[in-house]
This record gives C-alpha cells, structure tokens and sequence, in this order.
C-alpha cells in the first residue's frame, strides 16, 4: 500500500508531527497553493483554523482527500455544499478547548461581578474609589449550547455556587430547548453563548433578545462570532439593557482599529484568545497524530462531525 500523502494548510509554528515519518508523506500548503494540491492528498490537516480557503479550494467532481481534520472546535470556516456532499470525513478538536474556555468564562464572570476592569483603570488613574461588587454564588446563569465546552462551563460556573440552566436544540434530562430559552434569560445574571454556527443559530443573539434580558444581566460569547448581531449588543450596553458584556469572538476577526466595539461602554474585547493555554498547539498536534493511527489502522475516528448539523453529534 502506498504512503498515503497528508498535506497540511500550514499556519505558524508549524504542527509537531515527526512521529508521522515514514506512515505519511508530508506536505504543506498555504492558501493559495491548496486547490492544485488537493486533489493529490489523502489527508487534509486544516492547521490554521482561521482560513476560509477550503471553501473556496474544495474540489467538486474528482480526487480529493478522504478525511479532513480542523485544529478547531468550530467547522464553520471549512463547510461548502461540495464537502458536505461528498464522503469525505470531517473531524475536529474537540475536547481540547473544554476546560480552557470555562476557566475564561469564570474569569470573565468573577471580573465582570468584582468591577476589576474599572478596578485597574482607577489604579491606572491613581484615584481611591471604594465601590461595592456583586456576589456570585446564588446568581443564575444560562450557558446556550450543550456540547463539552457548554458542559464544562457550566461545572465550573456551578463551582462558583452559580445555579446554571444548559439549553441545546432539542430538550431531554438535564438540558433545555430553544422555546424556553426567552423564559431563562429573563431570570438570567449570566447568558453564555457557546453553541456552533448553524443556520438556527446564525444572529440569535439580536435585539429582542438583549430586550429580554434583565438589566443587571451580563452576556459572554465564547462560541462564533455570528452569534450575535453585534449592532444590537452595542446598543442594548448603550441604553443600558443589560449591565456589561464580553466578547472573545466576532463576526469578522481581527476587529480592525476603527472598530466602534472597542470603546462600546460596559464591554471587554479579547482577542479569540479563550481556548489558547501554554502549550494547546501541542495538545492539537498530539490529538491529530492519535486520529491518523486510528484511520492509517482502518479503525472508527473519534470526533466526527454531522457535516448537515455542523458539529460532532451527541450534544
């Protein structure tokens, strides 16, 4: 049997994969060099999980990879109608970003309860101001989307003696369902988005639903910057809808200089940077080498995605 041939969509620094020497023939690609070598690869590595070039590269009639795996929670930025179509499979990282990003939510929360933004501005201004913070423990929050990271956000939320409803695409024990989603965001002290980009949940987070929200709610989003109409979130923190906001994904990254979100009142802007510890690119690495195993060794992938859903199902 041939060495198969992976070929990586390259993005800096470059994955670890020497163990793979000998059981692949390794290429690398950037962007614009990925639709000639597709058709060639029995393997596709998307490394860098912010391009959109295989939408574009993805080859319609003809060779083309059997598997394709995304250093990524998300598949949004991969999917078109010729990949979902055809019977390649798609895999993604799932389970790397879990505790990361509940850790972030956390700190978000407790920063956002303790005012430790407005904190450091008046060290910054050397100005002593006593204020008074809000206690976690007791609140309520919402986490919207049930996958391992909605799940290990809100254990960790409930390690805070935060009382945390989970709302996924359909009900069952211990999750709810879209339609009582309005009813738990009006009790809500914490909405966290979390869920994939599908087609029901593309702009869910707009204006009616900042409007339902009580005006001491804080929102996070943690999950796709489409998510949410980001006009509507601006204008619910400046009418005061809601008491503060986070965002660490956005509908278009990185948010350029001019953007108006940066100076938005009540709103903490990180840079898509929740999921990203000290050594998580090795932690993707190792993840892929165990998957091409599992595939050169003929066996079942973990991690594959519902192309149609858009996410890895059971959640």
């Amino acid at each position: 049997m041939p060495t198969p041939t992976l070929l990586v969509l390259d993005a800096e620094p470059l994955p670890r994969l020497g163990s793979l020497t000998g059981r692949a023939r390794i290429e690398h690609t950037d962007a614009q060099g990925l639709a000639e070598r597709l058709p060639r690869a029995d393997v596709l590595l998307v490394w860098d999980f912010t391009s959109r070039a295989v939408r574009d590269a993805w080859p319609g009639e003809g060779p083309r990879p059997r598997w394709v795996h995304t250093a990524s929670a998300g598949v949004d930025h991969l999917m078109c109608p010729e990949l979902a179509a055809s019977d390649t499979v798609v895999t993604n990282a799932r389970g790397i970003f879990d505790q990361p990003i509940a850790e972030y939510v956390a700190a978000l929360v407790l920063a956002m309860a303790k005012d430790l933004p407005r904190t450091l501005e008046l060290q910054r201004e050397r100005t002593w101001r006593h204020r008074e913070s809000h206690k976690v423990a007791g609140s309520r929050a919402v986490v919207v989307g049930t996958g391992p990271i909605g799940r290990a956000i809100a254990r960790t939320l409930g390690a805070l003696d935060i009382t945390t409803a989970l709302v996924g695409r359909a009900p069952r024990t211990g999750v709810h369902g879209p339609e009582d989603l309005d009813r738990l965001l009006a009790r809500a002290d914490w909405v966290i988005a979390a869920a994939p980009l599908t087609e029901q949940t593309h702009g869910m987070f707009d204006a009616r639903r900042f409007g339902v929200m009580q005006p001491s709610a804080r929102f996070v989003n943690v999950g796709r910057g489409q998510l949410v109409v980001e006009e509507a979130l601006a204008e619910a923190l400046a009418k005061q809808w809601i008491a503060g906001a986070a965002l660490d994904v956005f509908e278009s990254e990185p948010l350029t200089p001019d953007s108006p979100l940066w100076q938005v009142p009540g709103l903490i802007v990180s840079p898509h940077m929740s999921g990203d510890i000290v050594g998580w690119r090795d932690e993707l690495g190792a993840q892929f080498v165990e998957l091409y195993e599992l595939w050169a060794a003929g066996k079942p992938l973990e991690n594959v995605v519902d192309k149609q859903r858009g996410y890895v199902p059971g959640h």
